[in-house]
């Protein structure tokens, strides 16, 4: 299996099958009651601090055998001087019903998560070392109920996202640092920005933040993030975030859950502006046309690899912040996209070359402004 790219065979088993076949046939309630625990919340015991020690509590860092983030497509090779460490953290990859959480020795989550990495965490493997923790993530079902049991879900698996960081700190040193999730992961990771980082020393250490797969209201969290929406290409220290839609596009699902729920300010999310950040210019509210994709990952026919096309998507942020991408070429999206054309499970994949060249475009211009602080020359981040 580590010798073979089945991204999109993960997406099909955790999310293609999982929501989009479910909820097309059977509707929101059927797939509720087939993905939502039917048991209570299981409290469970905060790790010990040193949990994340040992490398097993790792699906990715630079010691590990077989580190699958370090996977790149044909012409690509991860850098063997990362001047950057990277903390990833994974969307949902369990499934299971049995428990609100998944356990932290499941093989197939855990399978399913180290193919994710491949495909996402990979774009990062070019400008620094990368660091996934394994972690008692919310089963899938959470995210279908208001039930407080699934809240209670997140909030342990959150719980051990703080426990990873911590240690994740002190194996990075002093180095610059790049935080990056996916869905679930983003979710997580937003709040690390508002517990962990913002107002923080280490908030001047981190490079971007790339929030992808999951809203963040302009109004109602970003002012507590501790960092500045990405306004420009070359800007460090900042946010990015994009949710992928093919058109026409149907935001509904996203959007009145979201708009159900107050921000880290404690205001409302209804109706407010969301972060749009542009992938392909890695710029807010920008447009471009599809020659400026340096590269979507496109599997082969019997998933076995992945290869790199050039020029097959475009994009352009509309509306309050959802990113739209037009028709993608054959061999992305088909039946696995989501209700509403929602190109979830590809916000990654459709624009992996101008991710990894916008990781390490925004850790040169880090670098440039430490070195200019330095010798006091001044300058911008």
């Amino acid at each position: 299996m580590a010798r073979k790219f089945l991204y999109l065979v993960a997406v099909l088993i955790v999310l293609a099958i999982a929501a989009t076949f479910a909820y097309r046939i059977w509707g929101a309630e059927l797939l509720r009651q087939a993905m939502v625990p039917g048991g209570r919340f299981e409290s469970q015991a905060v790790l010990p601090a040193d949990s994340y020690a040992r490398a097993g509590m790792w699906l990715a860092r630079p010691d590990l055998p077989g580190n699958p983030a370090l996977w790149t497509p044909e012409g690509f090779a991860a850098t063997d001087k990362p001047a950057a460490a990277v903390f990833f953290i994974h969307p949902t990859s369990y499934l299971n019903r049995a428990h609100w959480n998944a356990p932290l020795d499941d093989r197939e989550a855990n399978d399913r998560a180290a193919l994710f990495l491949r495909g996402q965490a990979s774009a990062f493997n070019g400008a620094g070392a990368v660091w996934a923790p394994r972690y008692r993530q919310a089963t899938f079902g959470a995210f279908l109920t208001s039930q407080a049991d699934a809240q209670k879900a997140l909030d342990l698996a959150y719980r051990d996202i703080s426990v990873a960081f911590d240690q994740f700190l002190e194996e990075a040193g002093d180095r610059p640092i790049l935080l990056a999730g996916h869905s679930q992961g983003a979710l997580h990771l937003t709040r690390l920005l508002n517990e962990r980082v913002a107002g923080k020393p280490i908030a001047k250490r981190v490079v971007a933040a790339y929030v992808v797969g999951w809203p963040v209201s302009k109004t109602a969290d970003l002012p507590r993030l501790g960092l500045d929406e990405c306004e420009r290409a070359d800007q460090s220290g900042c946010i990015l975030s994009w949710q992928s839609f093919g058109e026409p596009a149907d935001p509904s699902l996203i959007l009145d859950t979201f708009d159900a729920t107050a921000g880290f300010t404690g205001a409302p999310r209804a109706g407010t502006p969301m972060i749009c950040t542009n992938p392909i210019t890695g710029t807010p509210g920008a447009s471009a046309e599809a020659g400026a994709n340096l590269g979507s990952l496109v599997p082969s026919p019997d998933f076995s690899t992945a290869t790199l096309q050039k020029g097959a998507v475009a994009a352009r942020c509309e509306g309050r912040g959802i990113l739209m991408i037009g028709s993608p070429p054959e061999g992305i999206g088909g039946q696995y996209v989501l209700p509403g054309n929602n190109y979830h499970v590809f916000d990654y994949s459709l624009f992996w070359a101008n991710v990894r060249a916008d990781a390490e475009r925004r850790l040169a211009a880090y670098r440039k402004q430490r070195l200019s602080r330095l010798f006091g020359l001044g300058g911008a981040g």
